[in-house]
């Protein structure tokens, strides 16, 4: 939510920089990893390794889109913002919404209409679905696990 002090608040960059660089390593290290235990699940013929396999990609996956969210706040400078919610909600607007977690940067205008800008508009409907799949898968793959051991 905007605070009245500090309408025009926006993303912190060096947050959204280490952000990027854990996305960086976080992304290809999950998908080497469940690449890795995909290829060993198949040889053992091991439905609790596929189901690892299958969570360590879908966790890089979701990584991933989130990472490429980020790199267009990133790429976005003041200009480019202004630009966005200069056409978005015109000489209207009153202050920035930004967020992480759903990550959107939104122009809020003076009738207090949020309208989002900078970030495409698929992906927090797409992280949504991917966070849902790569937990469930998780929990899949614990619960399978626990059952061999026993």
């Amino acid at each position: 939510m905007m605070s009245a002090d500090q309408p025009f608040v926006r993303h912190e960059g060096a947050v959204v920089l280490l952000m990027l660089l854990v996305g960086a390593v976080a992304t290809p290290g999950l998908a080497l990893y469940g690449i890795r235990v995909l290829v060993r699940a198949r040889a053992a013929a091991s439905r609790a390794m596929a189901l690892l396999a299958a969570s360590a990609l879908a966790w890089a996956t979701t990584i991933a889109l989130y990472t490429w969210g980020l790199l267009h706040l990133l790429m976005a400078d003041d200009y480019t913002e202004d630009r966005a919610c200069g056409a978005a909600v015109g000489k209207q607007l009153v202050g920035y919404e930004p967020s992480y977690i759903p990550l959107k940067f939104d122009c809020v205008s003076s009738d207090g209409r949020s309208v989002a800008v900078i970030i495409p508009s698929y992906v927090n409907p797409v992280l949504a679905v991917l966070v849902a799949c790569a937990a469930t898968l998780t929990v899949f793959a614990i619960v399978r696990s626990k059952e061999k051991i026993t």
